[in-house]
């Protein structure tokens, strides 16, 4: 029974999601939902994203920055660096070409 702004964080952004999913849309448009949050409730947030996926069957789209979120979660990634499309397609194939792990990590 506690104002939304008293609560912590992590469950604040809960409750975000939750009031997006009550208007019943057809796509949820997500900005870097795990930004500001520590590792557990990025883990929460991740297993919710995941329930949402799963049992409502909602197309998510999503910005994130958090690699291993969206190496987790996404069923498939385009990744931008500065407007440039630099990869696309499954998680794992996106995330390992050479012109991503440079932009993202730079050069060895």
């Amino acid at each position: 029974h506690a104002e939304v702004d008293a609560l912590p964080f992590g469950l604040q952004k809960l409750v975000g999601f939750a009031r997006a999913l009550a208007m019943e849309p057809k796509l949820l448009l997500l900005d870097e939902p795990s930004a500001g949050l520590n590792r557990d409730e990025r883990e929460d947030l991740a297993r919710f994203i995941l329930r949402v996926k799963h049992e409502v069957g909602l197309a998510i789209l999503w910005i994130e920055h958090d690699m291993q979120m969206i190496a987790d979660l996404a069923d498939r990634v385009l990744v931008l660096d500065y407007g440039q499309m630099l990869a696309v397609g499954p998680p794992a194939a996106a995330l390992a070409d050479p012109r991503v792990i440079e932009a993202y990590l730079g050069k060895s």
